[in-house]
């Protein structure tokens, strides 16, 4: 035998023996492959199952048979190839089988190895399932097949009892409490929503009695007939009269409702719920109707009883208004109102207090008779009822109150109550308090052991005007704002029906450099033509002063705010009063001026053209005949002007009597005084 065919038959043998070693090797790989899935397999649902702490699940898992074909691409093979290298495949016929799984977003594709002789299974993910792979798996005769996804039960019961079981067990723990706290006579829903917040007094003891309650007479009166009434009602009975359902007091913010409340529930010694009305509103639907049931159906428990219900216009305004419409929640709590007050039932001994200071925004069906009963007088051109009214005080009601509030503090014998109540008109109780208390602190921070007159009067300005400020130095503008505040008093008092000079100050307060301050006479319940006049003839002094004694170049923005006070007064004059050319007319609209938006958006205006000129026409005449007398004023009185100047940024304050003692000095015209009494022949027997 040659060498060569030696070298062959030696080659053959050594191919042959690698030929079976890969064999072999491929056949153990084979056999040993499942088991290691299975067994990876196995650990990875053993630790999520054992995590989760279903072990139950863990048993049924594991009791699964195991199938001659795989049903997911991670238990066929573990070998993965792009899909580029999958279409050249493809395209080179040697792909045999494809199965398809997880909707076509995988495939197990069987492929032909010619250089191992041998078929491999490749893992190969697929963007989605194209058309032309398809189509192209067709033409190559390749054999295809997608298999369903197998529905995972566990997985599917962990997630829904993860997103839905806590909320139904929360929501059926909700339902179970509410069930088993359920009263007869209360609203069923959780978390006590529908319960009403009125705080309850069987004997209230607020520490108040109609003693505590000066300046608002008439309303005291009516109240003390309703105490009257709920401590013997068999008097009233027997001449048939029924206890008033409602009662509805309506005033300026501080005249004291809600004093008269506490006064009431003290006096009466009947039960009594106290509560606000946003305290009916909230965000849940249906709570506040649900809270009013709540309410009379406990106040009928303890018949007779009071129920007051402070600021009413939070629930009790006019339906229709409300971007909510008919489905509003605060219509559908005022319609229960309406309801329980006076409704199919009817409502015994329940008497219902509430207190606003925007009556105009009321329901009408909510103030009519029948449910707040006691009226005052009755409105015919609205339909509407202005009922108890709790107004500001007048000079005797306010000296009232001041004896009230000045009980415990040490006033000195030179404060005279009288005097203050002359100089605070259209203060209301609470500001009278809180008057007095300002005087208190600032005489304990002066060190002083009594209130005087000083500590008064600077409370007085501070509740006007406001804290005091850095005083001017001297220069032009501190001698302007001299000029300006003396051109005030100098007009002022020089024109008949104006009220005296009560002080002048330079003392800068608020966002005033100077004030000018004056002491009415009389509280102005009735103020005349003349007397609007001469207000408008002294609001415009000041500015009078500026251009008369440093020309009409030097006037400055001092007199922006007088400026606002007299064109309202005229406007005033002209549109409500009728005290102009046109003739007594009302020429504007009583909604027009209302504090409420929606009223303001829904008035019309029904002006002319023309007749809107004549208005403004009239009112630029009356401003400017006003300004004409007050600069002869100033010219005429130029010199006393210098020398109340000169003393005025000498001392900084000219009290009432020093500035008209300088002024008589100088002119002959009779002067507004305190004393003088200012009342005209207007009446002819």
């Amino acid at each position: 035998m040659t060498l060569q065919s030696l070298d062959h038959s030696r080659d053959n043998y050594m191919f042959q023996r690698r030929q079976k070693k890969l064999e072999t090797s491929s056949r153990h790989n084979l056999l040993l492959k499942p088991q290691t899935l299975d067994h990876k397999l196995t650990k990875r649902a053993l630790l999520n199952l054992t995590t989760l702490g279903f072990t139950s699940s863990l048993a049924t898992f594991l009791a699964r048979p195991a199938k001659a074909e795989p049903e997911a691409p991670m238990e066929a093979t573990s070998n993965r190839m792009s899909y580029s290298r999958f279409l050249r495949h493809l395209e080179e016929n040697e792909v045999k089988k494809v199965d398809l799984f997880e909707n076509g977003t995988v495939a197990i594709a069987e492929i032909s190895n010619p250089a191992l002789r041998k078929i491999q299974r490749v893992r190969v993910n697929l963007p989605g399932l194209p058309v032309d792979l398809i189509r192209k798996m067709k033409e190559k005769n390749v054999d295809f097949a997608a298999h369903p996804m197998e529905v995972n039960w566990g997985a599917f019961l962990l997630d829904f009892l993860g997103n839905f079981g806590f909320p139904l067990l929360l929501l059926g723990s909700l339902l179970l409490t509410s069930s088993s706290n359920k009263t007869p006579a209360g609203p069923n829903l959780p978390f006590g929503l529908g319960r009403s917040k009125a705080k309850f007094e069987m004997e209230p003891n607020t520490g108040i009695t109609f003693e505590d309650v000066a300046g608002v007479d008439e309303a005291k009166q009516d109240f003390e007939e309703i105490v009257e009434f709920l401590r013997t009602p068999e008097k009233f009975s027997a001449l048939g009269a029924k206890i008033p359902k409602g009662v509805l007091l309506t005033g300026p913010p501080g005249t004291g409702k809600t004093l008269l409340a506490k006064a009431i529930a003290g006096e009466a010694g009947v039960p009594f719920f106290s509560l606000s009305g946003s305290e009916f509103i909230e965000m849940f639907v249906g709570v506040g109707a649900s809270r009013v049931r709540d309410l009379f159906n406990k106040a009928k428990a303890n018949s007779p009883c009071l129920v007051f219900i402070d600021e009413i216009d939070a629930v009790g305004r006019i339906r229709g208004t409300g971007l909510g419409g008919g489905n509003d929640e605060r219509e559908q709590t005022l319609n229960q109102i309406l309801t329980e007050m006076d409704g199919f039932t009817g409502n015994t001994g329940v008497l219902v207090i509430a207190a606003t200071n925007r009556p105009e925004i009321l329901d009408s069906a909510l103030i009519r008779p029948g449910r707040f009963d006691r009226q005052k007088f009755s409105n015919s051109k609205s339909n509407r009822t202005d009922l108890v009214s709790v107004g500001l005080p007048d000079i005797k009601g306010r000296e009232e109150i001041l004896k009230v509030h000045s009980e415990g503090k040490k006033l000195d014998k030179e404060v005279s109550l009288s005097v203050i109540a002359m100089r605070t008109p259209g203060f209301s109780g609470a500001d009278l308090a809180n008057l007095l208390n300002e005087a208190a602190i600032l005489a304990g921070r002066r060190g002083k052991d009594k209130i005087t007159l000083k500590e008064i009067d600077d409370s007085i300005d501070r509740i006007i005007a406001g804290m005091e400020g850095t005083k001017m130095n001297d220069g032009k503008s501190k001698a302007i704002v001299a000029y300006h505040e003396v051109g005030h008093a100098v007009c002022a008092t020089l024109t008949v029906g104006h009220d005296p000079v009560q002080k002048v100050s330079l003392v800068p307060r608020g966002q005033a450099r100077g004030l000018t301050w004056f002491l009415p006479v009389e509280d102005p319940t009735l103020v005349s033509k003349q007397q609007l006049f001469a207000r408008i003839v002294g609001g415009l002094g000041g500015r009078a002063a500026e251009e008369v004694i440093f020309g009409e170049p030097e006037i400055t923005t001092g007199a922006a705010g007088d400026l606002q006070q007299i064109t309202q007064i005229a406007r005033q004059m002209v549109t409500m009063f009728g005290m102009s050319e046109i003739g007594p007319w009302a020429l504007t609209d009583p909604a027009a001026k209302q504090d409420d938006v929606v009223l303001r958006m829904l008035a019309r205006s029904s002006l002319s053209e023309k007749l809107a000129e004549e208005i403004d026409s009239c009112v630029k005449k009356i401003i400017g005949n006003a300004y004409e007398i007050a600069k002869n004023h100033v010219r005429d009185n130029r010199e006393a002007i210098d020398k109340l100047v000169d003393v005025l940024l000498d001392k900084e304050t000219l009290t009432g009597d020093e500035f008209r003692a300088i002024l008589s000095e100088y002119t002959d015209k009779p002067l507004n005084t305190e004393d003088r009494v200012r009342i005209k022949d207007l009446i002819s027997v």
